[in-house]
């Protein structure tokens, strides 16, 4: 099969929001290094908030960004986000890929228009952490809603999923779940981490770190259970809605630290004594960047972590989710803790260059421009006379 040269294609890249560098917007950084032509397509954008690369690009956003406050409290919007990404007109592009975790994925395209999803994950709060986030609603009234509301967006959710050509997954989790809820198959490609941003340290210091967006199924709440059983120093890293109540119900070894910038983030990964991951994540991002440092993981073994951990290698790992499960896997840590090689760990980083998946991509999009390209290359139709019986 032919490759398509990409840089003569017209592109655009969907990505839900940018309000900051997390996961999703590190695998669009990517996205734009390889189509440095592309534009950029967000229902909310804070400028200040991404990268340099990001911002060179010509970036679209949706009619979202004028309400009030909307790059803080855009997640309140989501009533009328499907509405909102259908509206962006993308019918002069030749291809279009979506960095989906929420509904960039639901934008409408042409029928010669070629539509990748890099999917992040099928939207989680509708599907795979639905009822984590219903516990988590202290709100009685907003509870008693919200089911009826993610009714609605399952049916547009899974009605989107068909707009797609073709899916990729950041990880095998991802695929199953992709299988599952919109039965359709999916490319493992896995994310872009910038090994070379991160190095191992010559000491580390005496505490535990978690990182991420303060958010229910990320469970820092296991986090903060069994530390303030264990009495061990905690660094929590992150922002987001479950802030207040984490901070009232942690003891004085837990510090929280906010968001940090990738050079201190990077810095603290490589000084602490391993990294903690409570929670289920898509792929995790963070796990690998720890391991590129040099330092242990200790996680749930549930979605992207049994990609990524290898127990007694780079970290160790936690069959039951709950704060006596991680409690128990810290002791064990103290106890294995010398056996652990800050070389060796580095090392199984290294699969997930961000050259890799630079190389990868590219040659899935190449080769799938192509195939939808064959399906439109239908012969003129012949016409002859109709035959007349003598």
């Amino acid at each position: 099969m032919s490759t398509v040269p990409l840089n003569d294609l017209r592109v655009a890249l969907v990505h839900h929001w940018l309000v900051g560098m997390r996961g999703g917007e590190k695998v669009l950084e990517a996205l734009c290094r390889i189509f440095p032509q592309a534009d950029v397509y967000t229902l909310v954008s804070e400028p200040g908030a991404v990268s340099e690369t990001i911002r060179q690009h010509r970036i679209t956003t949706s009619w979202i960004q004028r309400l009030p406050r909307a790059s803080q409290y855009y997640s309140h919007y989501l009533p009328f986000l499907p509405f909102a990404i259908e509206q962006f007109d993308l019918s002069v592009y030749d291809l279009v890929v979506s960095s989906d975790a929420v509904v960039s994925k639901g934008v409408i395209t042409r029928p010669e228009t070629c539509h990748i999803c890099y999917c992040h994950t099928p939207m989680r709060y509708a599907w795979s952490a639905y009822h984590t986030y219903v516990r988590a609603i202290e709100s009685s009234w907003k509870r008693r809603l919200v089911p009826f509301f993610m009714n609605y967006l399952r049916t547009w959710d899974l009605a989107s999923a068909a707009r797609v050509d073709y899916f990729v997954a950041n990880s095998q989790t991802v695929a199953n779940r992709i299988a599952k809820y919109y039965r359709r198959e999916a490319e493992v490609i896995f994310p872009p981490v910038a090994l070379s941003s991160f190095s191992i340290a010559h000491a580390t210091d005496n505490y535990f770190l978690a990182v991420g967006q303060l958010v229910p199924y990320k469970r820092f709440d296991l986090a903060i259970e069994a530390f303030n059983r264990l009495k061990y120093p905690l660094v929590i890293v992150g922002e987001g809605p479950e802030y207040s109540k984490l901070k009232r119900n942690a003891g004085d070894n837990i510090r929280f630290v906010g968001r940090l910038s990738d050079a201190e983030l990077s810095r603290s990964l490589s000084r602490c004594r391993a990294l903690v991951f409570p929670g289920e994540e898509d792929f995790g991002m963070v796990v690998v960047e720890a391991h590129a440092c040099g330092r242990p993981v200790i996680a749930l073994s549930q979605g992207g972590a049994l990609e990524t951990v290898v127990p007694e290698v780079n970290g160790l790992m936690f069959a039951e989710e709950s704060a006596e499960g991680l409690t128990n896997a810290v002791q064990r840590f103290v106890c294995l803790e010398s056996q652990f090689q800050p070389q060796l760990i580095r090392e199984t980083a290294a699969p997930f260059d961000e050259n890799r998946f630079s190389a990868e991509l590219t040659s899935f999009i190449s080769d799938r421009i192509e195939e939808h390209r064959d399906r439109f290359k239908t012969a003129p139709r012949k016409w002859t006379p109709a035959s007349r019986d003598p």
